[in-house]
């Protein structure tokens, strides 16, 4: 199974000054091509012991301070992240051949920042955030879809819930950025970003 990929490449000429900046612009174009979730991102992990886990999780927001998402902090990414807040996230955008590979050091966001946020969700992703005790078992999906209902009849649709204590953002700051372009005959560009002293970016092409 190989797909072939597109010629037009990835030059230093007209990248932006800054991995943020460049993200944005590849984010855009990845928005206006029909990506499915293009804010998608397979977040890795290593635990106390060196274990690794990846999973999928929804970019919420980026800066310049760089990248926010909200999970349960005891959940197995949480208590990764504690013990180990070196992180990756990787932007799989196969139908445009592009992928963004950011690592970093994962920090939590601030309570007010996290409260702001939660307010923001779908009443029934409230609920959800406290019916899900993420990452522990559970006896069955009617356990899980009972706390659901007893949380739905304690907040009913117009009442607000509250943010959980144990629910809340992280936000991974880059420490460098690849930016990877298919191109034919296996030839691809990848473009890195790597954060220097005094926090200045320089750029490096790496062979595909």
């Amino acid at each position: 199974m190989r797909a072939r990929y597109r010629a037009d490449g990835l030059p230093e000429e007209g990248l932006a000054p800054d991995p943020v900046t460049q993200f944005g612009r590849w984010f855009a174009e990845s928005v206006g091509a029909g990506v499915y979730e293009p804010n998608a991102m397979v977040l890795s992990t290593v635990d106390e012991r060196g274990v690794p886990s990846s999973r999928t999780v929804l970019m919420k927001e980026y800066d310049e301070r760089g990248f926010v998402f909200f999970t349960h902090y005891g959940s197995r990414k949480g208590r990764d992240i504690a013990a180990n807040p070196r992180v990756s996230l990787l932007f799989p955008w196969h139908p445009i051949a592009r992928q963004v590979i950011v690592s970093g050091t994962a920090r939590r966001t601030d309570r007010g920042e996290s409260a702001r946020y939660f307010r923001t969700r779908p009443h029934g992703s409230q609920l959800g955030a406290w019916a899900s005790d993420q990452s522990a078992p559970v006896a069955s999906r009617e356990e899980l879809d009972r706390r659901y209902a007893e949380l739905a009849e304690r907040y009913p649709e117009a009442e607000d819930v509250p943010a959980p204590p144990l629910w809340g953002g992280f936000r991974v700051e880059p420490e460098a950025v690849e930016f990877w372009q298919g191109r034919e005959n296996r030839l691809h560009d990848r473009l890195r970003y790597v954060r220097g002293a005094g926090g200045r970016w320089t750029v490096e092409r790496l062979c595909p």
